[in-house]
């Protein structure tokens, strides 16, 4: 019998802003990442006797959504970094990159041209809770080695 293992603890991501550093992410705070992209790469134009004209579209556009747990490290770096381009010249607004690994699925992916979309919603109750941020990112290149 073949099986194989995942580990959240594997995977590490990276966020770096020239003027404010970085931050290395590997778990702590995290309740998960996702990315999805945009843009649809393809789209068919079918013609009034069926024929299909397909079209490669370019764009590597997309966003990913972090949730932190809002007494976490990570969300208050990334409170400091949305407060920092908040008041930035318009030219820093997308200068940050992300970066994900996940070694044991093989996975790098880098983002860059990162802005953020909006703060994320806040909410307080007895029990703490994760706050989402999402990001969005002028281009997505997975598998960069």
């Amino acid at each position: 019998m073949s099986y194989t293992t995942y580990s959240f603890e594997d995977v590490t991501m990276t966020i770096s802003n020239p003027a404010v550093g970085q931050f290395v992410a590997s778990g702590t705070g995290i309740g998960s990442i996702s990315i999805a992209m945009t843009t649809d790469r393809t789209a068919h134009d079918v013609s009034a006797d069926g024929s299909v004209m397909v079209s490669k579209i370019p764009g590597r556009n997309g966003n990913t959504s972090i949730a932190a747990q809002q007494t976490s490290d990570l969300n208050q770096w990334l409170i400091r970094l949305y407060n920092y381009l908040e008041t930035a010249p318009t030219s820093q607004w997308a200068s940050t990159s992300i970066l994900i690994r996940a070694p044991r699925m093989q996975d790098h992916i880098a983002l860059t041209g990162v802005s953020f979309q909006k703060l994320p919603d806040r909410q307080y109750q007895a029990q703490g809770q994760q706050v989402t941020w999402t990001l969005m990112a002028a281009d997505i290149q997975q598998n960069v080695v």
